[in-house]
């Protein structure tokens, strides 16, 4: 089974998704980065995923960074080269029949490179809906695993709780 890698444009999800975008329209750019990086985060421990987000220089000049956050890898490219030819080269060179590159950006222009390469691609709103969902998801499980909790703890065998739940409905 092939690997997978989700490699993230940030700053194209944080133009287009409503939370992050009103962040930074208030200047509050290094707080909009941080909830991307929380939301993806989640998502990638949620779903056992491999996340790359990278941010260009634009915005943060001079500050060449690869770290690793909240178990993503986030890139900060350098200062003259763009995310757009970043994710391009790393996509390429990380596609192979191992790996299964997606790419996240909603800039056409960069989606039709990385497609040519091998990758699939998924625009800034599909991501927000796949991220949302699997938010969803995930106080689905929290309250799963709190009932399960509570049936443990109770007075009741599981028969018992079976014609109960029958009766209610």
């Amino acid at each position: 089974m092939k690997e997978s890698l989700l490699i993230v444009d940030g700053y194209n999800m944080i133009g287009a998704w409503p939370e992050l975008d009103k962040l930074k329209q208030q200047n509050r750019l290094e707080e909009a980065r941080e909830l991307l990086l929380s939301k993806l985060s989640n998502y990638a421990k949620f779903e056992g995923a491999e996340i790359l987000v990278v941010f260009d220089a634009q915005f943060v000049p001079g500050i060449q960074q690869n770290y690793q956050k909240y178990t993503l890898n986030v890139v900060f490219t350098k200062e003259n080269e763009t995310a757009d030819s970043y994710i391009e080269r790393v996509s390429g060179e990380r596609n192979n029949r191992l790996t299964q590159v997606t790419v996240a950006t909603s800039d056409m222009a960069e989606q039709w490179v990385v497609f040519s390469q091998g990758a699939l691609r998924t625009s800034a709103n599909e991501l927000y809906k796949i991220i949302k969902k699997a938010e969803k998801n995930i106080r689905q499980s929290m309250e799963d695993y709190k009932f399960q909790q509570f049936r443990r703890n109770s007075p009741w065998n599981s028969q018992q709780l079976e014609k109960l739940e029958k009766k209610l409905n």
